[in-house]
Parts: C-alpha cells; sequence; structure tokens
C-alpha cells in the first residue's frame, strides 16, 4: 500500500525506522525486523552460484551461467528474493528510501570476497521515471554503499536513454529486446581501465545487468562486478528432480 506524501512525513515523525519493524510497521525497539517478519526473509547465505551468486541447492555454477557467462566477473545479494524480501524491495520503490541502508548493511559483508573496486555506477532510470517515483533506488543503494567502504560513486557512468516497458512480466528473450541499446556510458574516461561495482535492487534473469556491463566494457571497463540487495532462486536443479519424479513410467 502507498502512503501519501503527508502521511509518510507523519510516519517519519511518530514511527521512525530504527524504532518500527521495516516490513509490518510494529515497534521493534532498534532492530530493523520484527521476530515474526524476520522469519519470512531468506538470507542468502547457503550454497549459492560462485558466478552470479543466486541461491542453489549445490554449491556449484548454475546451468544458466553456464549456458551463457553473465558479462560480469561475479554477483552477489544478501537476500533470496521471496517472501520477505519482496515486500521489502516493493517498499524501497514505493517511498521508503530509508532501506537503503540496511540493505547496504547487508551488502558490504558480502564485498568482504570481492576485490576492492575503483568506483560503483549503479543501473540509471530515465529523468522521466526519476521524477515519477521520486528517485532513483539502486543510486542511493549506491551512495550507501560508497559511504561504507569509501568506493566513489560514478554519477555520470550509465544514462538510461530510453523508457522502457517493466520488466517483471517479460521472459529474458523479451527483456533482452526490451533493453537493447537503452543504456549509454557518458563518463568513458571514468570507467577505462577501472573495475566497476555495477548496483541494482534485484537480479532476476540477468538480462539488465547484461546490458549494462556490455555497455561498460565496450567503453573500456576492465571487468565488472555486480551487487543487489536481492536474487531469484535458481530452481533448475528442484524442477529437474520434480520432473523426474512425476515422469509416467513406460
Amino acid at each position: 500500500m502507498k502512503l501519501s506524501g503527508f502521511k509518510k512525513a507523519m510516519a517519519k515523525v511518530f514511527f521512525p525506522k530504527d524504532y518500527t519493524c521495516d516490513i509490518c510497521g510494529i515497534e521493534t525497539f532498534d532492530t530493523n525486523l520484527c521476530p515474526d517478519c524476520l522469519k519470512t526473509v531468506t538470507f542468502n547465505d547457503g550454497s549459492t552460484c560462485p558466478v552470479c551468486g543466486r541461491k542453489t541447492v549445490h554449491p556449484e555454477i548454475c546451468l544458466e551461467c553456464k549456458a551463457e557467462v553473465p558479462k560480469f566477473k561475479k554477483a552477489a545479494s544478501p537476500l533470496v528474493y521471496d517472501g520477505g524480501a519482496v515486500a521489502l524491495i516493493a517498499k524501497f520503490k514505493n517511498g521508503y528510501g530509508y532501506l537503503k541502508e540496511y540493505f547496504a548493511d547487508l551488502i558490504v559483508k558480502k564485498l568482504e570476497d570481492f576485490p576492492r573496486a575503483d568506483c560503483i555506477v549503479y543501473v540509471p532510470m530515465t529523468k522521466k521515471a526519476v521524477n515519477r517515483r521520486g528517485y532513483n533506488q539502486a543510486e542511493l543503494l549506491a551512495q550507501s554503499i560508497s559511504e561504507r567502504t569509501e568506493i566513489p560513486v560514478l554519477k555520470d557512468g550509465l544514462i538510461k536513454t530510453k523508457e522502457t516497458a517493466a520488466q517483471k512480466t517479460l521472459t529474458r528473450k523479451e527483456r533482452i529486446s526490451n533493453l537493447a541499446e537503452c543504456f549509454k556510458v557518458e563518463n568513458r574516461e571514468g570507467v577505462k581501465g577501472k573495475t566497476v561495482l555495477l548496483v541494482d535492487d534485484v537480479l532476476t534473469t540477468g538480462a539488465t545487468s547484461d546490458a549494462a556491463c556490455k555497455k561498460l566494457l565496450k567503453a573500456g571497463t576492465e571487468r565488472v562486478y555486480f551487487v543487489t540487495a536481492a536474487s531469484v532462486e535458481y530452481k533448475q536443479f528442484k524442477e529437474k528432480k520434480t520432473a523426474s519424479k512425476n515422469k509416467p513410467k513406460d
């Protein structure tokens, strides 16, 4: 549910984030999530694909990364995009920009396993989209990560040159087509020969990150690492196992 501007302002005055659950809003006394909502959040701290960083059944490269190697060297996300994380991301995109602090704290822990980047670049939105939402959540997240790591944010690294259809209802092939030529590297000198940390809110099919990475690499970036607050679980192994179990016998 979206709040009006007045209600959001009042919520910040009377229910500061440090004292309420970021999902349900009840008092929590200096924790982000109440015990009940914490149970709905899946932390991505088990088996993961060493390339895309998504949750997997086995700690090995997922079939998607084997079939089509991502343009980034390595990716990570602290949360699995399901349950409570879906609610958190939705709020982050719709007026609750302060969640950047919670996500950044979690992401920085993941960055301990990454080489240090020279600069941070975030997945951009068009000016029209930013005006409509009020901010770019990926930019807020990038700024919070920068404050914790002292890696500078390159604000004119990538820009988005045209509006695109909502990605969530599209297949991977449709997403790739939808994103074709929508990103542009504005500051080529800023990324040339550099190790770049690319930041976004969610990793799903990887179409957005690949489109952004492709432009950065073409502009001379040496390598790109990618982090998001959450990523979808890779379920290929589970699906194959279920399909095999339900296959009729001859």
